[in-house]
């Protein structure tokens, strides 16, 4: 089940972010993610306050995503190949999957409610970005019909020399 979070639920999606980071230092996945930088309970308490976090359950959080229609800055510098008001853009911000519960297909269920989501609000144009690092999503975002549409190096939620990857999908209304 993916639902909106409440409070009670920010310690399990730190913990998360925690099991990231440390499987990000052990060198078991590469996402290009700064312990104490990003992700950080801090992003998950302001995408709460905006009311735009959403979990996946199934026997515990296992996932979290961030769903709105804020467009990062860098996305001005990409040749986007479907041009969008800004009001008919959702874009799926920090997903993340527990690293113990990864390739059960979560991340896959994440998009399905994102695009769901997305549709409903009158959103036919998806945006994800990734750091260029991040293999494993990039080819689940590519396995599911995202297109690369730029790489732009920036400075990324506090991370230096981040090459960002800019990815869309439109959805047929």
């Amino acid at each position: 089940m993916i639902r909106h979070v409440i409070e009670a639920d920010l310690p399990a999606i730190g913990a998360i972010y925690e099991r990231i980071h440390d499987a990000e230092e052990a060198g078991r996945i590469t996402t290009g993610w700064l312990r104490g930088v990003y992700p950080t309970m801090e992003t998950a308490r302001a995408a709460l306050d905006a009311g735009e976090l959403f979990v996946l359950e199934d026997g515990g959080i296992v996932a979290a995503a961030r769903i709105n229609r804020t467009q990062v800055d860098v996305y001005a510098q990409v040749p986007w190949r479907y041009p969008a008001t800004d009001d008919q853009v959702m874009v799926l911000h920090t997903l993340t999957v527990d690293p113990a519960r990864s390739g059960l297909g979560y991340g896959r269920q994440f998009l399905a409610f994102y695009e769901a989501y997305a549709l409903a609000h009158g959103c036919p144009v998806l945006r994800i970005d990734t750091n260029a690092r991040n293999a494993a999503a990039r080819a689940m975002y590519k396995k599911h019909g995202y297109i690369e549409s730029g790489i732009v190096p920036t400075v990324f939620n506090g991370i230096p020399n981040v090459m960002l990857v800019c990815m869309e999908k439109r959805l047929d209304q």
